[in-house]
């Protein structure tokens, strides 16, 4: 399985939405500049997660885009799943031996456990250098 660009800018999106959590709407532009991305592309990525009840967006000249749960209520992994669907290093294991197909579930089941127990809270409090806001991630 590999992370696209439409994974990593989704989350991109959601930890500055988490940055900012409590203190009012963000605007996609603000977050496209704040990251040097493209305010087109992070508009094609906002919908799915609006649509999945992870962002809420508030129209008008203060408008922009809020969390939808409080940040250590959503998980990595609630974003990878609606922007890059089911988190599966390979295609079709049930058709693999069972040695194979073993190995497979667990490499999975990793990745899963590393993406379901890292919340958007953890994310937007790591901090560069490693500080006490730290967070250590395990595969």
């Amino acid at each position: 399985m590999r992370i696209s660009t439409k994974g990593r800018y989704g989350l991109t999106i959601m930890i500055e939405l988490a940055k900012n959590h409590g203190e009012g709407p963000v605007s996609l532009k603000a977050i496209a500049q704040a990251n040097d991305l493209s305010e087109h592309y992070l508009e094609q990525l906002i919908a799915p997660l609006r649509n999945a009840g992870l962002v809420k967006s508030i129209r008008g000249a203060y408008g922009g885009y809020l969390l939808g749960r409080e940040p250590g209520e959503i998980t990595s992994g609630d974003i990878i799943r609606v922007l890059e669907g089911p988190i599966t290093p390979v295609e079709g294991i049930e058709d693999e031996e069972p040695a194979k197909r073993e190995l497979w579930i667990r490499i999975r089941d990793a990745i899963k456990d590393v993406l379901d127990s890292t919340t958007l809270e953890d994310l937007a409090n790591h901090t560069e250098d490693g500080g006490q806001d730290s967070y250590m991630f395990y595969i």
